[in-house]
Parts: structure tokens; sequence; C-alpha cells
């Protein structure tokens, strides 16, 4: 008897197959075999993340398909008789016709493992195997290992999924995380307990999600896909076909840090369901690190059956802008109600309108979120063909997003965009909460209704909605003052004990200020160098979410009665501003003439080569692109009514587009400033240079990461 370690089997490529198989019974007078059946729990709401690491065993550098051998029987064996902690020593005998170096697959308790004869082996040899099991599989070790290799409804279905064959990274231990890109798509696994770096081993994906018939990736895909090494990237889970979001390192690997670094470090928001309630569904948002933000990768008809899969889903993300919002809309036509099958008529008073249309939009439930609507003004003529429809959505969202009414205000960094108002419950008492339920169904119909709305919001609650990461530079957009504090306190090194600061923050509502702790006890917790990054996070967590989280979780969980959220994964969150608010209506030559320069380009003004350059690419830029550049320098797409002359800036003073030149040793990429409308434009060789340099700042700015 040939004894074979654990390490010699896995340096000979033994491949754990657990990914969802039939049942099958044998020709050669076996028993039928139990296949395990591997599925993940999923309410469609939760996420929660109930996949196992075992259930793909998956490795990333060089992929490529493998090339497996020819089907072979495999005999029958015993378990051996020790039991070493998470491992099970099974006795194999090498069945027939297998020579030395080919492959013969049998099954050791509930799982199939794949074993590759030993160069000096012969049929018949017997071999110990031993195997990592859980404790189901512990208390099956004595039976018998049946025959599970021989016909076409067995355990490597051929038509279901494919194998591949990779080389463990350099630096990857067991059981951490990391990523490979099959398809297009990014799919992140965990090393398996008994792997190695260089180790050759074999994992399998679905067909569907490797075999994508893609077709023309867009521009932005295509840069996206080429400076993604350094930032956070959406990828589906192994385990259990999920989305998450994983950072990378400059390496490409996965970045694993577990303390808070203001440069690499995000939060998503999660959404815990606390029912299913067909009316008004309950829950909690809270910010979590990425790991655990997942989100389903598809989507159930009318019918409860699958309507959009991961491959879909993985598909769209890779589409141009008015593809993706094509398949959008023409998957959220598919989920909604027919005509026939029920519609719903509002009859609204124009001079009562929001407090008519929110009893009738609160009193819905969830099925009537997605029926047709139409409208009629109580005491008008008209016939609502859509015009009425769009038009009562203006009227609405317009009244809803008004400041004066104490829902909303202006943004501290930008008077163009609106954030929530922490203290909304003063201006609307017990109503306040009700009024942002509402506004988030309205603005879930109106995406799915193809309808825009009046008025922009802050960047990160379009990230919110989207569950894209929040990172400590989202700080600069609402509070710049602040976060320029922040990081002055992080240059003052072991002096920063002596500031006097601790885990609180003071809040100020209609004179009246109070104290806020940022953890339990913060008031009896003084900030050193230390704990910094524990503050900085605090307090991030705190402004992003914390401040007005009864708001948030209640325009959240309206938008989800109507959307669900997989579909938001094709978008990123500047695209979802362009879908719900719409393009903006720009005025080139209104542009060009309310534009000022500094810097190196305070002299010679528009009339520098570079300027030249500039204002040439922008021209040529499609809409799309245009308003994206208005995105990363003024932090919205929207253009003030009267012009570029009126756009202002953080202090609500006039802050006119600005270009200011720098040398390519200050920067080698653009850069913005949107508390002062500021682009920093480095000094290119050509225009060229500028502009893939240019789209690439625009489309990283997306990302939700930096190029420096």
């Amino acid at each position: 008897m040939t004894a074979v370690s654990s390490s010699f089997l896995s340096g000979q490529e033994i491949m754990l197959t657990m990914f969802g198989r039939k049942k099958s019974s044998k020709e050669n007078g076996h028993d039928k075999i139990p296949r395990r059946q591997d599925s993940s729990s999923s309410d469609g709401t939760e996420h929660r993340n109930s996949g196992s690491s075992r259930s793909y065993k998956s490795w990333a550098a060089g992929l490529k398909p493998s090339k497996s051998s020819a089907s072979r029987g495999a005999s029958s064996g015993s378990a051996g008789a020790s039991d070493g902690g998470d491992m099970v020593t099974y006795s194999v005998q090498i069945p027939p016709n297998v020579k030395p170096g080919e492959e013969f697959q049998v099954k050791a308790g509930s799982k199939v493992v794949r074993v590759r004869a030993p160069q000096d082996c012969k049929p018949g040899q017997v071999l110990q195997i031993c195997v990592p099991v859980d404790d189901k599989d512990k208390e099956k070790a004595g039976a018998k290992m049946q025959d599970a290799f021989s016909d076409s409804e067995n355990v490597t279905s051929k038509t279901d999924s494919q194998i591949f064959e990779v080389i463990v990274p350099k630096g990857v231990q067991p059981g951490q995380p990391f990523a490979l890109l099959a398809g297009g798509v990014r799919v992140l696994v965990t090393c398996p307990s008994n792997a190695t770096p260089g180790q050759k081993i074999r994992f399998e994906l679905p067909k569907a999600l490797v075999n994508r018939a893609d077709g023309p990736k867009s521009k932005l895909a295509e840069i996206k896909l080429s400076y993604d090494k350094d930032g956070w990237t959406r990828t589906i889970r192994a385990t259990d076909m999920k989305f998450q979001w994983t950072r990378f390192d400059h390496q490409g690997g996965v970045d694993t840090r577990t303390r808070f670094d203001t440069d690499r470090s995000a939060y998503v928001r999660k959404i815990q369901f606390l029912d299913d309630n067909d009316h008004m569904r309950f829950g909690r948002v809270s910010l979590v690190t990425p790991d655990k933000g997942v989100v389903d990768s598809s989507v159930k008809g009318m019918n409860g059956e699958e309507l959009v899969s991961y491959s879909d889903i993985a598909s769209a993300q890779m589409k141009c802008y008015d593809d993706k919002i094509q398949w959008f809309q023409n998957t959220c036509a598919q989920l909604c109600t027919k005509w026939s099958d029920g519609h719903i008529i509002f009859n609204v008073r124009r001079d009562n309108l929001l407090i008519d249309s929110m009893a009738s939009v609160l009193s819905m439930s969830i099925h009537d979120l997605r029926k047709v609507w139409r409208f009629n003004f109580i005491g008008e003529e008209g016939i609502d063909a859509g015009g009425l429809a769009k038009e009562w959505f203006e009227l609405v969202t317009e009244e809803c997003f008004d400041p004066l009414r104490g829902l909303w205000q202006p943004c501290a960094t930008n008077q163009m965009c609106l954030q929530i108002n922490p203290a909304s419950e003063i201006s609307c008492s017990e109503d306040h909460l009700y009024y942002f339920r509402f506004i988030g169904r309205i603005l879930g119909k109106a995406l799915f209704d193809r309808q825009l709305v009046k008025g922009h919001m802050v960047k990160h609650l379009y990230k919110h909605i989207l569950g894209w990461p929040i990172m400590f530079n989202d700080l600069k957009d609402v509070d710049e003052a602040y976060y320029n504090s922040l990081k002055g306190l992080k240059d003052m090194g072991a002096d920063v004990q002596y500031v006097g600061v601790d885990f609180t923050v003071v809040e100020e509502v209609l004179g009246v200020k109070k104290t806020v702790e940022l953890i339990p006890n913060g008031a009896n917790v003084n900030v050193t160098e230390e704990n910094l990054p524990e503050y900085i996070e605090a307090y991030l967590k705190y402004r992003m979410l914390g401040r007005c989280e009864n708001q948030t979780n209640e325009l959240l969980l309206g938008f989800f009665d109507v959307i669900p959220e997989p579909l938001l994964t094709i978008f990123d969150f500047q695209e979802l501003e362009l879908l719900m608010c719409g393009l903006p209506e720009i005025d080139m030559q209104d542009w060009i003439n309310n534009t000022e320069y500094s810097g190196e380009f305070e002299i010679r003004g528009p009339n520098h080569q570079a300027c030249r350059w500039f204002w040439e690419v922008v021209s040529e830029f499609d809409h799309e692109m245009k308003a994206r550049l208005l995105q990363f320098v003024t932090a919205t797409s929207g253009v003030p009514a009267r012009g570029f002359g009126t756009l202002q800036g953080s202090d609500a003073n006039i802050r006119k587009f600005t270009i200011h030149g720098v040398t390519l040793e200050t920067c080698v990429y653009p850069r913005s400033h949107t508390c002062f409308n500021r682009i920093d434009l480095p000094i290119y060789e050509d225009k060229e240079e500028l502009e893939e340099k240019l789209k690439i700042a625009i489309t990283m700015a997306s990302t939700g990461f930096y190029i420096e």
C-alpha cells in the first residue's frame, strides 16, 4: 500500500467539486449515489452571506481552462481509521486503465474528489488520501465510496460548468480572499486551508458566467478594466454568486487590511429587512465593511421565475451608458404589471398636490407601485397619455426638494446639491419620516417609469442607493472644512493629544448646541496618535449616515419598494444622477465665455495651447462625457438656470468654472476641487495625451478612488 499525504495530493491537483450537482444512477450495478445540491440561502432582500468558502476552491494567476483526462471508472474504497482534525483519510483503489499522471474521480464522504495517480503507481494499487471535511463527512467516514464517474449524469456536468486551472499567487495565505478575472467579470474566491503559493489547483465556474456574449464594451468600461488595480471593484463571490466590493492592491491582490486607512478603507450601506410585508416593509440601514454588504445577482419576475441572472447583469455592466439605460428600462417593463391586470388613476388637487399624492402613494402595496399610474387633476380637463404623469413627477419632486419645506437643505460645499436636513423632525414634526418614505418611493417609481425628478442630491446619497463604497474623500464633498481639519490632525503626529479633541461632535440646531458621542462614552476618550484612525472612522460613519440615519433609512426602504437592487449594480453614481435627473442642456459657448484661468494659465488664459486643446477635446465629447466632466469639477451635472455665469461655490458666492494650470511635476492627471469649481490641468506635450489623461481622470472619479 502506498501512503499518500494530503500535501502530496494537493500538489497533484486534488479537486473538490461541490458545485450544484444532480443525482445519478450507475449502469454498472452500483447503488444510486446522492449528490450534494449546492445552493445559497437568499430571500432577495437581506443579502445574507450563507455560502461556505468550501463551495468553490478557486485560485487565480494565469487563468486558463484545464484539460481534464478522459472519464475513468473509479473503484470502491473504504474510509481509513484516522481522522486528523479537519482531515479524514480514505483508502482508494486505482481503477483499471488509469495510467500514471492521469486523473480519476471518487466520492469521499459527501464530497467528490479528483485524484491524480502518482508516477510510480499501477491499476489496482491502493492509495490513502487525506481530504478536508466537516462534521457531517466525519460521521460518514466509514461508508463505502461509490463509483462517481461513469455516465453523462455524473458529477462533472459538462453543460453547466467549466473547469479552470490556475496557480496560487505569491503571498496568498490559507483562508485569504483574492480575485480572478473570468469572462470579463471579477470573481472573488477564498484560498483553501490546504493550499500554498505556487500550487496548481483546479476550480469550476458556471459556463453562463464565463462564456458570455458581451458584445462591444463601452470606452469607459475599457478604461476601467485597464486601470482597476488599485481601487474598489465589484466582484462576484464564488461561494454564492453574490456581488461584493473588493479592493485590490498595486500588485492586483486583494487588500485584506482590517484597520481603518483614510486612503483605502471604505464602508457600504447594508439594509437589514425586518419583515416581508407587502404593504410597507421595515428595515434598518447601517454602514458595514464591503465584505458584508453583498447584493443578490439575480432578479425574479412576476411569476416568481428568474428574470435576470448574474450573467445578464455582468454583461450589462460592460455596456455603454445608452445601452445600459435601454437594458434597464426593458427589464423594468417586464416587471411592470400589465394594464389589463390592473392600473391606478390618481385624482389629485393641484393646490393640495403633495398631501393628496403622499396619502395615495403611502397607502399602496409594493405590487401597486409597479402598476401603470395615470393622473387626473381635479377640476381640469384632460386625459393623461403620459404628459400629465411627467408634470406630476416634476411638480411633486420639486416641492419635496424645496429647502423651505425643511426636509432638504443645500450642501455646504455645493449650493446646487441637496442633502438631508438632520433637523427635519423639527420642520415636519412626527410626519418627517413618512415624507422620506414617500420621497424614496417617488424616486424609485420615477426611475421605473422613465420619468425625471427635480433635484440633485449630494454624491454620497447616490452611492447609498447603489451600495457603493463610502471613503474618507467623500467627506470633502459635504464638509470640506472638517475634512481639512481631520487631515491636519493626521499631520500633527504625537502632538494631536494636546489639541484636546475627544470622540464627540457638537451639533447646533436653531441656536441650541448638542454634543453627540461618536462611540460609547466618547466624551471620556481623548484622541491620540494611536486612536486617530478610529476617530476619523467614527466621524466618517456619523457624517455619512449616522447624522441622518432615520431619514436615509426611510428613503432607501421606499426606493427599494419599487426597484430591485440587483438591477442598479450596472450603474455608477454619476450615471444614476444622469438617469434620475436627465442630461443637462450644455451651451458650450456659454461655458467657454464664463470660464476663468489661473496658475500657469493666468497670463495667456484661453490662448494658451493647453487650454485650446482642452476646449477642443471637450467640444468633441458626447453629451454624456460633457455631463461627467461637470460632475467631476462641480460635483453635479446640473447647470444653473441662468447659465455658467451664475455657478456658485461652497461659500454661496459666484465661483465660475476655472482651469488652473499646473506642471506635470505637480500631478500627472487632472484633478478637481469641487468647492471652487476648479480643475487642475497639467501642461501636456500634445492634445492626444491631454485627451487620454482627462478621460481617465473623469472615469476614475466614478470608481470611488483617485489617481495621483
